[in-house]
């Protein structure tokens, strides 16, 4: 089975860099005007969705909201595998940017198309925090959606259960008075765990895009009420798995 298993991962490797080095030089293209980012949202669907074609992988995406979501919007999603990021690049459409850590900016040939188009952060500073806020600010003016990953990174010893939220996600949306989109995203922890980065099991896909949870009115004092309220959205399509998990840890 290991022996299997690794021919997957290498085809789920061939799967994921394929589709993007064909795309790449359309990526570079699309970010050097911003009228043209639009284009870039469209070309993230298609990678991701001929990426769960090739490794012949189902993934189902239920929306909650039968009406089309409109920019702009603040995305909270739970974070647990690399994949989520093809997970959100298959569910958001229209412009949007993504919060990411400083470190994907060092990826050879993502990297630097990931800078281009997208925010990165050094979660360790305040002043790269803060000048991550304004980018996020401005974009936000400019009509584009933010997706962010509000746990801060893949922090999860013990996934699908999630760990507390940062401030950012909930700060952003209240001053900007944006709707928040909470995505609840099921067995990427599986299917690409983040400790084995190189390994691929396959399994049945799945995320919930919950109703949109409008901030007009609110003010800084509601954000941890507003970030409590996003966590439990999140984490209650989960609560099943979390159960199981911790019946087979015992």
């Amino acid at each position: 089975m290991i022996i299997l298993r690794r021919i997957y991962s290498i085809w789920g490797m061939i799967a994921f860099g394929l589709p993007f080095l064909l795309f790449l030089p359309f990526f570079h293209l699309f970010a050097k005007k911003e009228k043209w980012h639009i284009y870039v949202s469209i070309l993230n669907r298609w990678w991701a969705n001929i990426f769960w074609f090739l490794v012949i992988m189902p993934y189902k995406i239920e929306y909650k909201n039968k009406k089309k979501i409109k920019n702009p919007a603040v995305y909270c999603a739970n974070h647990t595998s690399f994949l989520d990021i093809l997970t959100m690049g298959s569910i958001v459409k229209g412009d949007y940017m993504f919060i990411g850590k400083e470190e994907l900016a060092d990826i050879p040939l993502f990297g630097s198309m990931f800078k281009k188009l997208h925010i990165t952060v050094n979660r360790e500073s305040k002043i790269s925090a803060y000048r991550t806020l304004l980018k996020s600010k401005e974009a936000i003016d400019k009509n584009q959606s933010i997706v962010m990953f509000p746990e801060g990174g893949i922090i999860s010893n013990n996934p699908p259960e999630l760990t507390p939220f940062k401030e950012g996600a909930f700060r952003l949306a209240i001053e900007k008075q944006v709707p928040i989109v909470p995505v609840t995203i099921f067995y990427n922890w599986v299917i690409l765990p983040d400790d084995e980065k190189y390994l691929l099991n396959w399994h049945r896909g799945r995320a919930i895009v919950h109703e949109p949870v409008s901030t007009l009115g609110m003010t800084n004092q509601d954000v941890e009420m507003l970030k409590e309220k996003i966590f439990q959205i999140i984490r209650q399509p989960l609560e099943k798995d979390i159960e199981k998990l911790s019946k087979i840890k015992a």
